[in-house]
């Protein structure tokens, strides 16, 4: 195994990292207190998808708490959630992960438990067919059978009833050609509808290897302990890795793309859409990270000050700015709720505000706020062993690399206004822009 340190702002201990001869990565964080975090971490999510496995990811996170060889569907979450546990699990574009947060209890009894546990479901899932239940066709109204593919096709549903899901994901669908982000994690009715079995499986046997998983562990506790316990546990017995996936990297539109559909909504919705830095480019990443605080981040930022506070005539309900992060490129929205009346005059001062970040330029003021409250966020990342697991898992596998978390303070506060202007000028250009419209249908 090789080990590494990682100085890990607001801990007193360094981060211990190892990585074991078949590529799995194990990482142990100290953090003083009663409670500890058990997470696995797989890079896999919608980044490994096509059209005919859409939403494939997400459907396996559910299918993976149904059962091992040893241990029945639901003694999991039932047996950990006694102890005074929460168990849960998530899927995004570029990872799945799954964690237990609970009170460690005597001699790290508990914590171990959640270990073997935990371990047992990442490496044996049985994935029985009784519980994701048959393929069907959904024009068949006589199905009734409301096993686990029912569950996530009704959230599917639910989810595309959203509004501001539906602008997103036509703006988020336009902004690439061809890489995997363009499509939405959850899937398709149709698609969760057919897949079967052996399609899970083989995406499971595919992407749940050795090399694609880190486990991170956060509490108090002896190191070597833990570490041979999770050794232990985490037998792959002699899985093997897959090649490592390589997407083509998508650029920018080179004029601005406008989609435009209707719903049975009352008000208007927009959102503009842009592809911006690799995440693990931290510097160009916490410059967007800082201009959408200034820009469109809560009621200080310019957006709400411009265009709900000190505006004559109301135009917009709802304006505002955010920042994804992605290893294959992030993601800059504004998005805006208005009068549909007005639509054309809202962008119009959309663009003008966009226009204003250069043209009225960024005040050191600005920057200062910006800066505070990033370094705040940081800090209360630190707080808690799920909140540490949580940022240690983003950088193991959207950055790939935790080492970028020791410069991170300082290359925060090395950023000036003129790195912010460079960065709008490069990413902000209303021109490599995509700008998605909801309208009323009538």
């Amino acid at each position: 195994m090789e080990k590494s340190l990682v100085k890990y702002p607001f801990l007193t201990k360094d981060v211990e990292v190892y990585v074991r001869e078949n590529g799995h990565t194990i990482v142990l964080a100290h953090k003083e207190g009663d409670m500890a975090n058990v997470s696995t971490w797989v890079k896999t999510g919608s980044i490994n998808e096509d059209d005919r496995i859409n939403g494939i990811s997400h459907f396996l996170e559910h299918l993976m708490f149904k059962g091992t060889h040893k241990h029945p569907a639901g003694y999991f979450d039932r047996t950990l959630e006694a102890k005074g546990a929460i168990v849960n699990a998530a899927t995004w574009k570029d990872y799945t992960f799954y964690y237990v947060t609970l009170p460690k209890g005597e001699n790290n009894k508990d914590m171990n438990l959640a270990i073997e546990l935990h371990a047992d479901m990442m490496l044996d899932p049985i994935l029985p067919e009784e519980e994701i239940g048959a393929p069907f066709d959904l024009n068949d109204t006589t199905v009734t059978d409301k096993r686990e593919r029912h569950v996530v096709i009704e959230e599917i549903r639910m989810r595309k009833d959203q509004n501001w899901t539906k602008i997103y994901n036509a703006c988020n669908y336009n902004m690439y050609t061809k890489h995997p982000y363009k499509r939405d994690v959850i899937g398709t009715p149709e698609i969760i509808s057919q897949v079967t079995r052996d399609d899970i499986m083989n995406y499971y046997q595919t992407f749940y290897t050795p090399a694609n998983m880190t486990t991170i562990v956060v509490g108090d506790f002896d190191s070597e302990e833990i570490l041979n316990k999770v050794v232990k546990e985490f037998d792959f017995k002699g899985r093997k890795n897959s090649p490592r996936r390589v997407n083509e990297i998508d650029t920018p539109v080179q004029e601005k793309k406008v989609i435009s559909s209707t719903a049975h909504v009352n008000t208007a919705y927009f959102m503009y859409g842009w592809l911006g830095p690799k995440a693990c480019d931290i510097k160009g990443t916490i410059c967007l990270d800082m201009i959408s605080i200034i820009f469109g981040d809560g009621t200080s930022s310019r957006l709400y000050q411009n265009l709900v506070e000190k505006i004559k005539e109301p135009v917009f309900n709802v304006i505002s700015s955010e920042h994804y992060q992605f290893k294959d490129g992030n993601n800059f929205f504004v998005q805006a709720n208005c009068k549909p009346e007005k639509i054309d005059y809202a962008i119009e001062l959309v663009e003008k505000e966009l226009s204003g970040l250069l043209d009225n330029p960024i005040s050191k003021a600005e920057v200062l706020k910006a800066k505070k409250k990033i370094k705040s966020r940081f800090a209360y990342s630190a707080e808690t062993v799920s909140e540490i697991g949580e940022t240690i898992g983003y950088y193991t596998t959207v950055c790939d690399d935790l080492k970028l978390i020791e410069e991170y303070l300082k290359d925060l506060e090395s950023i000036t206004v003129e790195d912010l202007n460079d960065t709008i000028r490069k990413y902000l250009n209303v021109n490599n822009s995509v700008l998605s419209i909801l309208m009323p249908e009538k």
